[in-house]
């Protein structure tokens, strides 16, 4: 699992849910630089969200995407997009994107949801003999691996994914595990 790159937006806290933001120019580096931090050996196909900044950031990274898929698509943030977790509680005290679905436009079940649709899909593939690498945005991969781990989607908020960051989801013996996540650009 492959967060895009910073954009302006990320960079400056803003929730950037359904919004088509490009890289900025760290994001660009940052992309860049994941092809040579990138496990990627037995990783047998490359599926990305459609939104611009994760298919840039796939392209600078060096990776072929062989599937657009929609269900990766970050949150739908609703009235939250584009504003920043201290503006929104300026109006609505204690609001968190985890725990108040009245500004969002798609609750974190509904999230998680889409989450179980790739996660059986990507298992569904019996044709491919790998690992299948996803390339999308940071609350919808939180979740994803969530629910992986057979958490209820909103554990997610329990991980955090930096710009660039990764993550390896995979198997101790019969039980899905986190291998590695998140770890330290060099």
């Amino acid at each position: 699992m492959v967060r895009h790159g910073e954009t302006d937006w990320s960079q400056t806290r803003l929730h950037t849910g359904r919004s088509d933001i490009e890289l900025n120019s760290a994001g660009e580096a940052q992309a860049r630089a994941l092809a040579d931090r990138l496990p990627l050996a037995d990783v047998v196909a490359i599926w990305c969200s459609p939104l611009s900044r994760a298919m840039e950031s796939a392209r600078l990274a060096g990776l072929v995407v062989d599937r657009v898929e929609p269900d990766l698509i970050e949150w739908d943030y609703g009235q939250a997009d584009g504003r920043t977790t201290a503006e929104i509680r300026e109006e609505h005290p204690g609001w968190t994107i985890w725990d108040d679905a009245n500004l969002v436009a798609e609750t974190v079940t509904d999230v998680g949801a889409r989450a179980d649709k790739v996660i059986a899909r990507a298992m569904g593939q019996e044709e491919l003999d790998g690992t299948v690498a996803l390339v999308s945005h940071a609350h919808l991969l939180r979740v994803l691996a969530a629910r992986w781990l057979g958490l209820p989607a909103v554990a997610g908020r329990h991980l955090t994914l930096d710009a660039a960051g990764w993550g390896r989801l995979g198997w101790e013996r019969e039980t899905p595990v986190i291998e590695c996540w998140n770890p330290p650009a060099a």
